[in-house]
């Protein structure tokens, strides 16, 4: 079976890794990001973080943004410009979560990547032919159940959103360059 894309390729990487959890019970310990760990030098888990979830349908939420949602971005800057969008946007998100949570507790997921993912997507959704108002109204809501419904890291999203704005508006700004020349 071939990889078409790096979607696919994180899509399946996050789901073997999920089961791994399921298996082995440290692992998730393991990767899991908190401010004591960052603090410790740990910065390994502003990435392992993405690998390790707090439910099957934590899990299956964040596959499925991933997998269906955010594709039209690896689409619009291509394999290598989407990596960075999407380092930056799990690292600003898991930088948020260990900065501005108690730094006992710990945080696990994707959501901070795909949070940034949305971002990109909102900004370029009209060239790959997306409604943006539709993505603004999926992020709102789903910062809103952060704050209303608890255990949800909306640090880790809003920082996700932030890094993955930021990225596609210098990248953006790049490609748009390079298509001039």
């Amino acid at each position: 079976m071939r990889i078409r894309s790096v979607t696919n390729l994180m899509v399946g990487a996050i789901a073997l890794s999920y089961l791994i959890q399921l298996l082995v019970p440290s692992y998730e310990s393991s990767l899991w990001i908190s401010g004591a760990e960052f603090d410790q030098g740990q910065y390994w888990r502003l990435i392992t973080v993405a690998f390790v979830h707090g439910g099957f349908f934590h899990l299956g939420f964040n596959l499925y943004a991933l997998h269906v949602l955010v594709t039209p971005v690896e689409l619009y800057f291509g394999a290598s410009r989407y990596v960075i969008v999407l380092l930056i946007s799990l690292i600003f998100g898991s930088l948020a979560s260990a900065l501005f949570n108690d730094p006992y507790t710990a945080s696990v997921g994707a959501s901070g990547m795909v949070f940034g993912l949305f971002g990109a997507l909102a900004l370029i959704g009209a060239r790959v032919g997306i409604e943006w108002r539709g993505i603004i109204g999926i992020v709102l809501i789903n910062i809103a159940l952060g704050f209303v419904l608890g255990g949800i890291d909306w640090r880790a999203h809003v920082g996700g959103l932030i890094g993955g704005t930021l990225a596609t508006l210098l990248l953006d700004r790049s490609k748009k360059r390079l298509s001039d020349i």
